[in-house]
């Protein structure tokens, strides 16, 4: 029998001019906007406990920043902390959270201004809570699977002709032989049909929100999902929870026909602007439109949510390593990244591995990842507090028991990159950037297979 009640809320989130932004080894600071930054919250209750599923417009929200946010929206919407799922869409163009010393070292009057977004940031999360709780109304859940056009996602790591492993190589790079990988290109969609209300799609697919570049703030490819659906659809809502994208860029390195359209390369060898993240968006809204009218729907007699701990081994740098890690590091916290022999994307790679040796010069040994599982019937969320591989996600889906299941990166924590085993044998950026030791990605499909095992229980 369905007993579910559903309940929806949506804020804007927009920071001040002048803040850092996320997502790139090169200072960057907010000079205006392209479109906003918005927080999305489902409250979801079967008559027991009610879980918050909420989707933030951000490059990432560590786990202990994550801890007090849930505790403040918990306090708030008078409900248990540990039912709220809270992801981030991972936007390249959203404001730093905390002091980004790898990316660059900022000023004490930058970091007053992060501090201030953060506490700004808390209330609206808190209200978003308060208002999809007070929201709930009857309602029944459809599900359905379809298939992502072509030109929106490319597995982003390359082996190349000299043997070598790049992540994102230069557009149309004679020495690229072949990319690293495989494509899941299910695209999830949920439907939540209320009394009285709004109906709500829950959209899950794995591709970086790396689109637009430079120093206006944008919510990328999401935005443009809400506001096409929004503007098709009369009275219905969009989520979006981004699925396992740490080896998926937009960049296609072989571009062809009308590729470049509305589009630009930018300093790291990428496709990037405001049209690619237009283009992405209505893509995979043209995705939901397909499939809104068709979603089976099903039942929905417990709503649930479940925490499962993955212990991993940090990816410590030895002592031969440490000294010219060291130098790389100083030089680009003083802004000499030119007296660094590599350029683009090599640069990045070489940067963001010396910073990973430098954080993890004196440990720990261990990392204790929490996956977060949420339970709507026969429909499951597993949270990852992180960048999956694409591997993973696949590897998390094919557990059988459930009607669908439906990965989430950087849930409850932006902890890096998990890349798969082979991953850290090839080489490349997230690889060598990674806070983990080869085998963290089975490790978390393992710990993700258990965690749906005990919320069949």
């Amino acid at each position: 029998m369905n007993t579910l009640k559903v309940g929806y809320a949506g804020v804007n989130i927009n920071p001040p001019l002048g803040i850092g932004i996320y997502g790139y080894f090169v200072p960057r600071f907010a000079k205006g906007f392209v479109d906003d930054l918005e927080v999305h919250a489902l409250a979801l209750s079967c008559g027991e406990d009610t879980c918050l599923l909420v989707g933030v417009d951000n490059g990432g929200i560590n786990a202990d920043m994550g801890a007090r946010f849930r505790a403040a929206m918990a306090k708030a919407a008078g409900i248990s902390a540990d039912n709220i799922f809270l992801h981030t869409t991972h936007t390249h163009t959203g404001p730093m959270l905390v002091e980004e010393v790898e990316m660059f070292t900022p000023t004490a009057e930058q970091m007053a201004q992060v501090e201030r977004y953060v506490d700004f940031l808390e209330e609206r999360l808190s209200d978003v809570a308060v208002m999809a709780v007070a929201d709930m109304k009857p309602g029944r859940m459809g599900f359905a699977v379809g298939h992502a056009p072509d030109r929106i996602a490319y597995i982003r790591r390359y082996k190349m002709k000299d043997g070598s492993t790049m992540t994102c190589p230069p557009i149309n790079d004679p020495n690229i032989d072949h990319p690293i990988g495989e494509l899941d290109q299910r695209v999830n969609v949920l439907r939540f049909d209320r009394e009285g209300g709004e109906s709500i799609v829950v959209l899950n697919y794995g591709v970086h929100a790396d689109c637009v570049n430079g120093e206006l703030i944008s919510a990328d490819w999401p935005h443009w999902v809400r506001k096409t659906i929004a503007d098709t659809l009369d009275g219905t809502k969009v989520l979006c929870i981004v699925g396992a994208q740490g080896d998926v860029g937009s960049t296609h390195v072989y571009p062809d026909g009308g590729d470049m359209n509305d589009t630009e390369i930018s300093f790291d060898n990428e496709m990037k602007s405001p049209g690619m993240a237009r283009f992405i968006g209505r893509a995979l809204a043209g995705t939901i439109l397909q499939l809104f009218d068709k979603v089976e729907y099903i039942d929905v007699d417990k709503v649930a949510m479940l925490n499962h701990i993955v212990e991993v081994k940090a990816n410590t740098p030895t002592a031969e390593e440490l000294p010219l890690a060291r130098e790389y590091f100083k030089l680009h916290e003083e802004g000499r990244d030119d007296l660094i022999p590599f350029e683009a994307m090599e640069l990045t790679t070489v940067v963001a591995e010396a910073g990973r040796m430098v954080r993890l010069a004196d440990g720990p040994d261990t990392f204790k990842l929490s996956l977060t599982g949420l339970r709507i019937g026969e429909v499951a969320f597993v949270g990852i507090p992180g960048e999956p591989f694409t591997g993973i996600g696949v590897g998390i889906k094919d557990n059988e028991g459930w009607r669908l299941i439906m990965p989430a990166c950087l849930t409850n924590g932006n902890e890096g990159y998990f890349p798969m085993k082979d991953a850290f044998d090839e080489g490349g950026y997230e690889a060598r950037s990674s806070n983990y030791v080869s085998g963290v990605a089975e490790d978390i499909i393992a710990g993700g297979s258990q965690l749906l095992a005990e919320m069949r229980k």
